[in-house]
């Protein structure tokens, strides 16, 4: 079984458990939030884009028409494309932050992806 690390969604106070061999926008879905756009899944459309701002991870190739170079060096990647190495802590921005953020008033509990 991979190691699980805890993930922060600054924007909300959420925090969930995401296998290493899990990306990102799989845990955030297994968050239960209806409405979280989810787009291609491959890197390509920029629909879950996320600025990861402590800890670390790694990261296949991403759509330079969705994450530049300047961005991916500000740690602005796409959650579909990124695999926790430790605890995270992550805004999310573009066309996903809306979604995450409605409804989400008060901090949710600890869930994880992939029990």
């Amino acid at each position: 079984m991979a190691t699980k690390h805890l993930i922060h969604i600054e924007n909300t106070g959420e925090r969930y458990l995401c296998a290493e061999d899990e990306n990102l926008l799989r845990g955030m879905e297994m968050l239960g939030r209806k409405g979280i756009p989810v787009g291609c899944r491959g890197g390509g459309c920029g629909v879950c884009k996320v600025h990861i701002t402590a800890g670390d991870y790694a990261a296949r190739k991403m759509s330079k028409s969705c994450v530049s170079e300047e961005e991916l060096a500000q740690g602005v990647v796409l959650a579909c494309r990124v695999y926790p190495q430790g605890e995270i802590s992550l805004d999310v921005v573009g066309k996903m932050a809306k979604s995450v953020c409605k409804g989400a008033e008060a901090p949710a509990p600890q869930t994880t992806c992939f029990d």
